[in-house]
């Protein structure tokens, strides 16, 4: 297995920054063939060297999915003790498979929809990377 050590840039259709590791000063690791990247993005990576600058766009199915209604869940409002459920705050929920992150979407009455998605499903994503360095 190959991986790159670079920055990363995050662009949604709007133009606008989703995410960017310049902002943390913390370069992403990439490792390619251990099937934690898309097989469109893996295309996009493998060739490139140290000190190589690549910006690319990917379908939402090649990035990070489409949205799956199926993870919308709607939570009765008592379900939140701790904390008061705001849309757009993302809140920690506790699964079988460990803490699983949900984007609150709404509020109504005793009603609070959760929507367990990765925020950027469903969203055509530019990348703009800078290869630091190859192993």
């Amino acid at each position: 297995m190959r991986s790159l050590l670079c920055h990363m840039t995050l662009l949604l259709e709007d133009g606008s920054t989703a995410d960017s590791t310049q902002a943390s000063g913390k370069p992403a690791k990439l490792v390619i063939g251990d099937e934690s990247l898309s097989p469109a993005f893996e295309a996009e990576i493998q060739s490139l060297a140290a000190g190589d600058k690549h910006s690319f766009t990917l379908a939402a199915a090649d990035a990070f999915g489409e949205s799956n209604p199926d993870n919308v869940h709607h939570v009765e409002r008592s379900r939140f003790q701790d904390v008061t459920p705001e849309v757009g705050a993302i809140i920690g929920f506790s699964s079988p498979a460990g803490e699983m992150p949900g984007i609150i979407r709404e509020v109504t009455g005793d009603s609070v929809t959760v929507d367990f998605n990765h925020p950027l499903a469903g969203h055509e994503i530019t990348f703009e990377l800078e290869v630091l360095e190859v192993a």
